[in-house]
């Protein structure tokens, strides 16, 4: 009976390390199992991972994340960071995805786009060591060749947060270039079947920021030109005003000495400077009136790009911290 006993202890202790090795191999899919259980993800959660063609392991990981969509204030407690940063979402890992509600209609894409980056995210940290080297060597040499000025500044700015910019530059390169090296493109199809459509929503809602950028800086143009030949005339009004006054005077002395040959004489040419004074002040309206018109066109672009900026900046006001 000892022996049984001793017998079957020992087939307990080795079948309890085999479950236990089994829980560590499988523990991200026990896990994964543990967090879907339970949860239906939402409509617009769905449509989400459908926009941004995830295929069925990165949607079954995007829905282990129970992502969600939310508002200034519920947002800034999921994805706190510094003041002079604008976050469009964050993943808390072992936690969540969380994604700000962009609601206004020039930015539609923007949701998608930053779904398929915090996806990416943690699928980044569920690489192994070696996969993260091999994928970041590739990452940060296609970076080195990019020359986008954007996304330059982007991984800047989270250099001087302190990001690990690997980790970044796997998010950002396949959200947001269109052509990458094959073995990227190769990499990125575990994920996606038509990363282009996220590139393109991408693309689509950056537009909106460039036009109306390229707008305001061409107003800038036309304003500066305008506003130096203003500033030429005025500058030619005051030297002919100050010429038709010294004729002016000269012609009332030529009266005062009755020398009314030689004023009547001078007479014809004072009148066509006055004449050519008068053209000048005419023009200078104008292009002053012109001035006035573009710099208002100009400010309600200024302001609607500001609306557009303002549309993405989770960061919340002073009147909603209070």
């Amino acid at each position: 009976m000892r022996f049984i006993r001793k017998y079957f202890a020992t087939i307990t202790a080795l079948l309890l390390l085999a479950v236990t090795g089994w829980a560590w191999l499988n523990r991200l899919a026990i896990y994964d199992w543990f967090r879907l259980r339970d949860y239906t993800p939402p409509a617009v959660i769905v449509q989400l991972a459908t926009d941004t063609t995830m295929k069925d392991s990165a949607r079954n990981l995007f829905y282990v994340q129970h992502p969600s969509i939310e508002g200034k204030t519920t947002f800034n407690e999921h994805c706190p960071r510094g003041e002079q940063t604008i976050v469009l979402g964050c993943y808390v890992s072992k936690v969540g995805i969380y994604i700000y509600d962009v609601t206004d209609a020039r930015l539609e894409g923007i949701e998608q786009v930053t779904a398929a980056h915090e996806l990416l995210h943690a699928a980044y940290e569920r690489l192994s060591k070696a996969n993260k080297d091999k994928i970041g060597a590739s990452l940060k040499a296609t970076y080195q060749t990019l020359g986008n000025a954007r996304i330059t500044e982007t991984i800047e700015q989270y250099q001087v947060a302190g990001a690990d910019i690997t980790n970044e530059l796997h998010s950002i390169l396949a959200t947001e270039v269109r052509n990458l090296p094959p073995e990227l493109e190769t990499y990125y199809q575990r994920y996606f079947t038509d990363r282009s459509a996220i590139v393109g929503f991408s693309e689509q809602y950056e537009q909106a920021f460039v036009a109306l950028k390229n707008q305001v800086e061409a107003y800038d143009q036309e304003l500066e030109a305008l506003k130096a030949q203003i500033d030429a005339n005025e500058q030619n009004l005051t030297a002919q005003g100050a010429a038709i006054e010294a004729d002016r005077a000269r012609l009332d002395s030529l009266l005062a000495a009755n020398q009314v040959g030689a004023y009547n004489a001078a007479i014809p040419a004072f009148n066509a400077k006055v004449r050519a004074y008068n053209a000048l002040v005419n023009q200078t309206k104008d292009l002053i009136n012109q001035y006035n018109a573009k710099l208002e066109a100009r400010n309600a672009l200024a302001l609607e790009e500001q609306a557009l900026f303002k549309a993405i900046d989770s960061r919340l006001s002073t009147e909603e911290t209070q």
